[in-house]
């Protein structure tokens, strides 16, 4: 108040020096003074101008319209002569702005912050803006429950009339909740109620979830809660009386108690829809959420408003509002409701703009778009939009606005505005596996080719026992109907004996080529056609004897195959990465083709279901199924000239070839036993020898939760607690639930530059001797 006090004083000495003279007419005006502020700003604001006559009122006038600019620190007006002087003290410019100690405000939000308030590096410095900052950060730091926050400003005068401005923040601890109580429920247990409340007293999980801290922003969300609480349950007359919050004296604990009323339970009677309905009442009471003589909803009441309102922006009402009116009878303990539809005009979509992409080609986006431009708006066909640039891979983040075209009230445009993010990468590297050991790699891998969209990867990948040479190319729309069109070729050489499984080299080439047809917004048939070249080495001693007695029975080690497959899949995932809601669904069919070397086929199923259970928690549940056989199969009697007499053996090769065998455990499937090292097993040679085989089951349960100290739009992470139970089975005769393994445990995931890091930390919950398990299973680097 001094200053402000010490500020009116000035500016009115300054305007008694005004009324020292008396009037004129104004020849000229100089201005004396400036150092940084231009000549053209001060007569932008003067309200004198030349051939002006300048009587003491004017005078005033001038004075008080160069100081409300806020840029001079002393304003005053002379005469020489006929010429109007103005001398001006300006006041400084900030050269600099320090901010220090602040941990819970970003740097970043605080300079917007200051600088919306005209206050930052360049600008003119007011001193009283600089208190009324220090009043709002420390207000700030109160809602966030930190009581104990210290924020002081101090100013530094520099030559050539600069200061700079140092913002010091002891932010302290913040204030945790000590006693949370709600008093006058009578219904339900104080524990129920709480249930919902983002605010708890100090617990196990506080220290991750921080719920113990107190923050006002934080309780009157609770208090909201807890309204909403009973009016969903029918109680249409609770109130919360009062609140009280106290803290300790050393500003470092709170209590909180909530006095409600809950009053009694009211029941609908009567269900009314008025206005300009647009559909049919019939139509539109399918949508209601709530019925008659059902306890009173608010929830069920706003779902039905919400359910209305979609409906009919789906058909270009794009402003209808629903507005549910109350009818309440206090004495019958009753609510009659009338929603009353107010439709607005129908709208259409004028144009559709793209913002933020770089790299991506306007087409690929444009292509992905429901919503078409001189359509009638659909809220529907947007929010598919949205769903299917973010399933791409290509953006971190999708926006989808819709503002009125000026002047039209019948028309929209849609703005979608992306934020890129990289969907390739050129590596040369090497990354590491517990099953592979070191790799070695270069890879490209190209998921939006020149922003086209097309699909090109190139892979010369070495490990311990796998060599791979691959070449990949995919273009999702070959037509505009989106037919897609790919290619895949690849070299690969394995040694199984170092894979966990059991010991024999292979060496294959392949060629194969797939459509992919799209048959709904979320269903689309592929169909592959390929050609395969498989050898196979084994060992004397070393290799298991059903395989070599299945390689006898053909008479050959070299497969020669053509193949066709057939898959569906039908994927409601609303992400790419790390999506929270939806399910992906793939069925497979694979066969070979007459004249192939072995005539066999293989079955895939997989469902996974992702489910919401908060804002911040997900579940995660999926299922899968692996069967193979062959049609028929052979048989070759061997004669052993060497025995006395002569030893006759038949050799069989039937059910699936063992090179394409099922596998489980690992990273990929059950967890905590090392990868393929489930199911039958084999022990020639002394040691043990997983067999894989051709009916395989495995199923996962995951409760996915936000990672640590990692930026709440970050999808680039996940993190989650997992259950997983599965095994292989030499054929589906063999299955039985007294063999499924179980562990769990948690894993955290990361697309990292490199490529994908997955580290597990598993413990089995299901095991028989001689299993092989690992505590700890990761895997970095580019996988292909």
């Amino acid at each position: 108040m001094k200053r402000i006090a010490a500020l009116l004083l000035l500016a009115w000495l300054s305007t008694q020096n005004a009324f020292a003279f008396d009037a004129f007419t104004v020849s000229d005006i100089r201005i004396d003074g400036l150092s940084r502020i231009a000549p053209g700003t001060v007569f932008t604001y003067l309200p004198v101008e030349k051939g002006d006559v300048l009587t003491p009122d004017r005078a005033e006038q001038a004075i008080r319209a160069l100081y409300k600019t806020g840029f001079f620190n002393d304003v005053s007006l002379s005469r020489q002569g006929d010429i109007l002087v103005i001398t001006i003290v300006e006041r400084p410019s900030i050269s600099k702005i320090a901010i220090r100690g602040n941990k819970d405000l970003k740097d970043e939000d605080l300079r917007n912050g200051l600088k919306g308030i005209g206050l930052a590096e360049g600008e003119t410095f007011n001193r009283l803006k600089l208190d009324s900052v220090q009043q709002e950060l420390t207000r700030q730091y109160y809602n966030r429950g930190k009581y104990n926050v210290s924020v002081k400003t101090s100013v530094v005068n520099l030559d050539r009339n600069r200061v700079e401005v140092a913002i010091n923040i002891a932010e302290g601890k913040p204030a945790r909740i000590q006693h949370l109580n709600v008093v006058g429920n009578e219904t339900f247990k104080t524990k129920k109620i709480l249930e919902d409340f983002q605010s708890d007293t100090t617990n196990w999980t506080s220290w991750y979830s921080k719920d113990d801290q107190y923050s006002r922003e934080k309780m009157s969300g609770d208090l909201e809660r807890l309204s909403s609480f009973y009016l969903d349950r029918g109680y249409v007359d609770f109130s919360v009386d009062s609140t009280q919050v106290s803290m300790s004296p050393d500003k470092r604990k709170m209590y909180v108690v909530a006095n409600i009323k809950e009053g009694e339970v009211y029941s609908v009677t009567d269900i009314k829809l008025t206005g300009d309905l647009i559909l049919k009442d019939e139509d539109l009471r399918k949508l209601l959420q709530i019925k008659s003589g059902e306890i009173f909803s608010r929830r069920q009441v706003e779902q039905s408003a919400d359910a209305i309102t979609s409906a009919l922006s789906n058909i270009g009402y794009a402003f209808a509002e629903v507005n549910p009116i109350p009818e309440i009878n206090r004495e019958t303990r009753e609510v009659a409701l009338n929603f009353q539809v107010v439709p607005g005009q129908r709208v259409y979509v004028r144009r559709i703009t793209f913002k933020g992409n770089q790299h991506t080609e306007d087409q690929v986006l444009r292509r992905e778009m429901r919503q078409l431009e001189g359509a009638w708006y659909s809220q529907a066909a947007i929010d598919r939009s949205k769903i299917r640039l973010q399933r791409l891979g290509y953006f971190k983040t999708v926006t989808i606005d819709t503002p009125r075209v000026p002047g039209q009230e019948d028309q929209v445009d849609v703005a979608v505005t992306i934020e890129e993010q990289p969907s390739g990468s050129f590596t040369f590297g090497v990354g590491y596996s517990q099953v592979q050991g070191l790799i070695t790699s270069i890879a490209l891998q190209q998921n939006n080719f020149f922003g086209t969209g097309d699909r090109v990867g190139l892979t010369l990948q070495r490990s311990s026992y796998l060599k791979t040479y691959s070449i990949s190319y995919f273009e999702p729309y070959l037509t505009d109907d989106s037919i897609g069109l790919g290619y895949d070729i690849s070299h690969r050489e394995l040694d199984s004996g170092q894979a966990n499984i059991a010991n024999y080299l292979t060496n294959s080439d392949n060629f194969s080529t797939y459509v992919g047809l799209p048959l709904t917004e979320s269903d689309t048939l592929n169909t592959r056609i390929g050609l395969s070249k498989t050898t196979i080495r084994t060992f004397n001693g070393t290799t298991p004897q059903v395989f070599i007695d299945y390689l006898r029975a053909l008479n050959h080690n070299t497969f020669h195959t053509g193949s066709l497959e057939f898959s569906w899949a039908h994927d409601t995932r609303n992400k790419f990465y790390n999506p929270t809601r939806g399910s992906l669904q793939t069925v497979s069919f694979e066969t070979t083709l007459p004249g192939s070397t072995v005539e066999y086929f293989k079955f895939r199923y997989l469902y996974s279901q992702y489910i919401p259970i908060t804002d911040k928690l997900t579940f995660f549940g999926s299922a899968s199924l692996g069967y193979g056989g062959s049609y028929k199969g052979v048989y070759r009697t061997g004669i052993d000239d060497g025995q006395d007499p002569p030893v006759v053996t038949e050799y069989g090769a039937r059910g699936l070839p063992f090179f394409e065998n099922f596998f489980a455990g690992g990273t990929s499937d059950v967890r905590g036993f090392r990868d393929n090292t489930l199911g039958p097993v084999d022990f020639t040679g002394g040691f043990r020898q997983p067999l894989g085989g051709a009916f395989k089951t495995v199923a996962t349960a995951e409760i996915i939760f936000p990672t640590p100290f990692v930026k709440e739009n970050d999808n680039s992470t996940r993190l989650s607690w997992f259950v997983d139970v599965g095994n292989v089975f030499k054929d589906y005769n063999s299955w039985s639930a007294k063999e499924l393994r179980a562990s769990t445990g948690l894993s955290f995931q990361w697309r990292a530059p490199i490529g994908p890091i997955i580290i597990s930390f598993s413990k089995p919950l299901r095991k028989k001797p001689g299993d092989e398990t690992e505590s700890i299973q990761f895997t970095f680097g580019p996988q292909f």
